[in-house]
Order: C-alpha cells, then structure tokens, then sequence
C-alpha cells in the first residue's frame, strides 16, 4: 500500500505542509494516520478525502461547513441525505458562480476587443462615446 508523507501530500494538490496541518488542527482530517514518532501518513484513501475537501474548498466553503460534512462521513448512511443535499447546494452555488465568470469573461473579451481596434487603428478616439478613455 503507497503512502504519502505531508509533504508530498501537500505537493499533489499543490499547497504546503502549513496548510495540511492546519486542515489537521480544524477537524477536517481525523482520519490521518500517525507514526509512532507522530508524522502524519497519507493513505490512498486520505488522498481521495482531500480531494474531496479541496474540490469543497474551491467551490467556497468555508472550513466550518467542510468538518461538518467530514463528521457527516463518519456517522455513516444516517447522514446520506445530509451529504446529498449539501452537494446539491454546492453544485447550485457553483453553477452561479460559473454563471458570473461567464459574464465576467464577456466584458473582458469585449475589452479585449476595443483595446486591439485601438492599437491597430493607432488611436482609441474611433470608440470614444464617453470623455474618460478606456471606458
């Protein structure tokens, strides 16, 4: 069976040690495993968990949600439903989000498109509908 000490733990979601034990320290990993000597052991398993909280953390959930859906896991199937509905909200408030990002990017692609017609044309004064350049 591999097994991953923090540090690598931390390289293969691309984040540093401080951030795994902090994740330890809030309740969000009681699964690790420790050595005799007290280093943490990463297990495929543990691996998969922390792609789980990270894919979570991502969608902005704060930490105190993600340990409540940790301790959902460990009480098993009685808390199914609970686990289901929250990602059924972390998918809405995702797809918002998403929703956002594309307004965001057509703004910026419009800009994107004003800027090169201004420097292919030498001057922006071709746009200018408003006195402050660049708007």
């Amino acid at each position: 069976m591999k097994t991953y000490s923090i540090t690598e733990a931390a390289e293969h979601f691309n984040m540093t040690p401080h951030t795994l034990r902090y994740y330890d320290k809030e309740g969000l990993m009681p699964f690790i495993e420790r050595t005799s000597s007290g280093r943490r052991v990463f297990k495929e398993a543990d691996m998969e968990a922390l792609k789980i909280i990270e894919c979570l953390k991502s969608s902005g959930m704060p930490i105190k949600e993600i340990k409540h859906f940790i301790e959902w896991c460990s009480e098993g199937d009685s808390t199914l439903q609970q686990r289901y509905d929250m990602f059924l909200e972390r998918k809405a408030s995702v797809e918002a989000q998403m929703e956002e990002l594309k307004k965001t990017m057509e703004v910026i692609e419009h800009k994107c498109s004003y800027y090169k017609t201004a420097l292919d044309s030498g001057t922006e004064d071709i746009h200018k509908t408003k006195k402050v350049t660049g708007f």
